[in-house]
């Protein structure tokens, strides 16, 4: 609409202009006519007039004709100017701009004035902003995650899983994780809560040992002492497992780290872990089932990641919060 009503001006002007030359051309054909009929000096005057109206408007004409196009299409040199020079003209124009607007020189005062971290410190430190930016970008990771290909993405956490673990050295890495969980006594920990739950069930199941005890009693033996025999196991069991859940330097529990330390030995030097971690790499590593792993994988962190998003109260939105605050 902006365009046609631009066209329309145009073309009002452009007609306004050529009626003006006309009719200082019909003017000056007039008083060239009346002029070898009547001396009077006003005649020349309106001739000249006419005369120069006519030369400036075929001026005015051919400079503007000529920076665009060919006047009347002929080949005129020097014309057409802005078409045939349109790169070097914008060349120099952006050369002009960099050089006298965008230079360091002339923009740096402007920057260092404008103190863009106080800025946005400010604008951050109002709630209703902070809620504002952690909606925005809530949305936009909301709108990433929803626009990825799920097939392209597990493919591609497939090939990165399968580079890693094809140099991954297995055994190496076991036993460096079993030293670290002894090292660090992680496995005193463990022993604990096995010799606990060990006890527990002995305590609440002290009717089976009855029972076990009664089987494989013989026959003349009274009833009263099989309950007693059983009942002084059941009571010795407990106590043996609460020594080893309380003593750390339990000789059960040293057994325990002294196996480990073995285990971690053969790791590191017989080589037929090799093998059985080659095999075990084949059966449950294999590219079908690295594929068919963090596919799985994904569709759980999407999921997750959606949820979080979504909750205002979650704690992914909470972090994005302190960080905001820090």
């Amino acid at each position: 609409m902006q365009d046609s009503e631009k066209k329309k001006q145009l073309n009002k002007h452009k007609s306004l202009a050529t009626g003006l030359f006309l009719l200082m051309t019909v003017l000056f054909v007039v008083m060239i006519f009346l002029q070898k009929n009547n001396p009077a000096a006003w005649i020349g005057y309106v001739k000249a007039f006419a005369e120069a109206a006519m030369v400036g408007a075929l001026a005015d004409w051919f400079a503007v004709t000529a920076l665009f196009h060919h006047p009347l299409g002929l080949p005129i040199p020097h014309t057409n100017l802005i078409e045939n020079s349109k790169k070097r003209i914008g060349d120099n124009l952006g050369n002009f701009v960099v050089d006298n607007f965008l230079s360091s020189a002339n923009l740096r005062p402007y920057i260092s004035r404008i103190k863009l971290a106080s800025v946005a410190g400010e604008w951050l430190s109002k709630e209703k902003n902070q809620q504002l930016l952690i909606r925005e970008i809530s949305n936009l990771l909301r709108d990433v995650i929803l626009k990825l290909d799920d097939k392209e993405v597990s493919n591609f956490l497939a090939r990165k899983a399968s580079a890693l673990l094809e140099d991954l050295p297995l055994p190496k890495l076991a036993a460096g994780t079993l030293q670290y969980v002894i090292d660090h006594n992680e496995h005193e920990k463990l022993i604990s809560l096995l010799a606990q739950k060990i006890k527990g069930f002995i305590e609440e199941n002290g009717d089976l040992v009855r029972e076990k005890v009664q089987q494989e009693s013989y026959f003349f033996i009274p009833g009263f002492v099989d309950r007693k025999l059983a009942d002084k196991i059941t009571v010795g069991l407990v106590k043996y497992f609460e020594d080893i859940e309380t003593d750390t330097s339990h000789r059960v529990r040293m057994e325990i780290v002294t196996q480990m330390q073995n285990f971690v030995q053969s790791l590191q030097t017989e080589p037929e872990w090799e093998t059985k971690f080659a095999t075990i790499r084949q059966n449950l590593l294999s590219p079908e089932k690295i594929g068919e792993y963090t596919g799985r994988a994904w569709e759980g962190i999407k999921k997750m990641l959606l949820e979080e998003l979504h909750d205002e109260q979650s704690q992914l939105k909470k972090y994005i919060l302190r960080s905001v605050n820090d």
